[in-house]
């Protein structure tokens, strides 16, 4: 499996579902509104946490496959879509937008591929999982969680939210980022409440499950 950060709260995700078949999703595609750069995007699956223009934009996302279309997620339920399993549960998004105290629904994602089990939190706002959340996430390997503030949990709310779940593997998405016109916390804010020093950021996380550590929580800082 091929983990791929492209900025804010966007992955791709490649994991291999044979030999020669691969099957790619994409989460969370931002606007160029944003500052950031929107890059060529392929899915077979498109996952979409909120519908806000730095995690919904559909039109920057085409299929691998020539005259096709992405199958598009945007809200609960459980699917299943060319061996990989996606168990979609509901958190709750208050925006105070012009005035007006608007309530969404995000979206966290849990998808099983690989014999592993990833979770993305899309626009967490929580300070903390319910129980039921959590009994339904269940034990996860790897982690897409944001740490930035201002739209989602900050960097210590991340750090609670962590050592609700217990992952393998953390991956912070939502961050401070060179051109990002939003004025988030930076991902140093989230190491230091971690009690973590300076990680050296990769290309892209490329993974199996024999690969995943056998105790306590690994931070990986992946370049956009």
């Amino acid at each position: 499996m091929q983990i791929i950060w492209k900025g804010q709260s966007c992955f791709q995700i490649i994991s291999q579902t044979g030999k020669n078949n691969q099957v790619y999703l994409i989460t969370d595609p931002f606007d160029e509104t944003i500052g950031l750069r929107v890059p060529k995007l392929e899915a077979d699956i498109l996952l979409i946490s909120h519908s806000h223009f730095d995690h919904n934009n559909k039109k920057a996302v085409s299929s691998p496959v020539p005259g096709q279309n992405p199958f598009i997620i945007e809200g609960p339920g459980e699917y299943e879509i060319k061996g990989v399993f996606i168990l979609a549960l509901p958190s709750f998004v208050s925006q105070n937008l012009g005035g007006q105290g608007i309530h969404k629904i995000n979206t966290i994602y849990v998808i099983e591929a690989e014999e592993m089990r990833l979770c993305h939190l899309g626009m967490l706002q929580q300070k903390e999982l319910s129980d039921e959340q959590l009994e339904k996430i269940g034990d996860i390997d790897i982690l897409m969680i944001p740490v930035g503030g201002i739209y989602t949990i900050d960097s210590k709310g991340a750090a609670k939210v962590i050592s609700q779940i217990e992952p393998k593997i953390v991956i912070p998405m939502h961050y401070h980022l060179p051109k990002l016109k939003e004025k988030l916390e930076g991902i140093d804010k989230f190491l230091k409440a971690m009690g973590a020093k300076s990680i050296e950021p990769q290309n892209k996380l490329s993974i199996k499950k024999k690969d995943l550590p056998e105790e306590g929580t690994k931070i990986v800082i992946l370049r956009p």
